[in-house]
């Protein structure tokens, strides 16, 4: 696609800059796949792996198994008159990148600074591990905490999910599975940022306004889905076009995914009605557990939606995930929850993860993660 720095981006420089970095990167990892040396997404995870840190003085870290899904454990070391809150975390990456060490900086910050037990979870990737894998870690590492809370002093009316990106699409799922269950505790609130909802719309608003701006363009949107859904993106074009859903089935899913439920200040850049494409069936049979809601959250039913808890949306406005959040925290407030919502109107998609990466940080991802830390102060 072609690649654009909006003007209404904090720091363009710099931004160019991770720009540059990005594409060198895909750049080599596709000769490095020609030549037979790894495939791209190898060496895309080994240059997004990050390092382990250096011991934090505050807080107690270990990694540890539940029901062997692998896990860091953050604990503060401080003292605490009462049980503390605990955070589920479920790393972003697109289901195909991103590991404990890649955001081993957010979960310190967030466990230091909201005085909380982090639990990061290190779920299976894709495309080795293919859609339910990752929702179905989370799930149970998530489930295990649960039942053994008392280990970590943690109390179980407050215990959270939260995520970033694919991780965000993650923890909204896992939030839907347990909702109504009598034998856990209730999920106290689910903290979802910049999150991938849905498969069925690549052209949505936020889709055509950001469809080339780092750090998730359109066209890697569609491919990362396809990698989890089932490993294969030889649908992608037909799938950004529209041509794997049914028109009874968009018709159905209508009221919940179409650009009618934006807010119109979300639509005032660059945004053209375009005509329905041609339906597909072939296309259909290779991608229809897109309807599945633990896949796709936007798509489920009310009588799951209501029995949400309160939630923080955060979202950004050089992203195309964006109306995925404006469309389900409109979903959430209709059916009685309360929504905290944080925009970043000079925000971009991953801007989170960069908010101490040295000479490329931006200060309004330590805004947004301050924003998170604000909301779980409040609980």
């Amino acid at each position: 696609p072609s690649y654009e720095i909006p003007p209404g981006v904090n720091q363009p420089a710099k931004l160019r800059l991770v720009l540059a970095v990005l594409l060198g990167t895909a750049a080599l990892g596709k000769i490095l796949e020609k030549t037979g040396l790894c495939s791209q997404i190898s060496f895309g995870r080994y240059v997004r792996q990050g390092r382990r840190l250096r011991v934090d003085p505050k807080l107690f870290i270990q990694d540890l198994q539940f029901n062997k899904v692998p896990v860091r454990v953050y604990q503060p070391k401080a003292t605490s008159h009462g049980r503390r809150r605990g955070i589920i975390f479920f790393h972003g990456g697109g289901w195909v990148f991103g590991s404990l060490d890649t955001y081993e900086k957010v979960c310190r910050y967030i466990s230091r600074e909201s005085e909380s037990v982090v639990v990061s979870v290190q779920y299976r990737l894709a495309p080795e591990h293919k859609y339910p894998a990752a929702y179905e870690d989370c799930l149970t590492a998530t489930i295990h905490f649960m039942r053994n809370i008392e280990h970590y002093g943690v109390d179980p009316a407050r215990i959270s999910v939260c995520g970033d990106s694919a991780g965000g699409n993650l923890a909204a799922a896992v939030s839907q599975t347990l909702a109504g269950r009598s034998d856990l505790p209730r999920l106290r609130a689910q903290i979802l940022i910049y999150p991938g909802l849905q498969a069925l719309d690549f052209n949505l608003p936020s889709y055509q306004q950001n469809r080339g701006v780092p750090l998730l363009f359109r066209e890697r949107a569609a491919f990362f889905a396809l990698q989890y859904l089932n490993g294969d993106a030889s649908h992608m074009q037909e799938v950004l076009k529209g041509s794997h859903i049914p028109p009874d089935m968009r018709l159905k899913y209508k009221k919940w995914v179409s650009p009618d439920n934006i807010p119109e200040k979300f639509k005032v850049r660059g945004v053209k009605p375009l005509r329905p494409t041609d339906f597909i069936a072939e296309v259909y049979e290779t991608v229809k557990r897109f309807c599945e809601p633990s896949l796709c959250p936007l798509l489920a039913e009310d009588a799951i939606v209501h029995q949400l808890p309160e939630s923080f949306i955060l979202t950004c406005e050089y992203d195309v995930l964006r109306d995925d959040g404006l469309l389900y925290k409109k979903r959430l407030e209709d059916n009685g929850v309360r929504v905290t919502w944080y925009h970043l109107e000079d925000g971009f998609h991953g801007i989170i993860s960069l908010y101490d990466y040295g000479g490329l940080s931006f200060p309004s991802g330590k805004r947004g993660l301050d924003s998170i830390v604000n909301f779980l102060k409040g609980l």
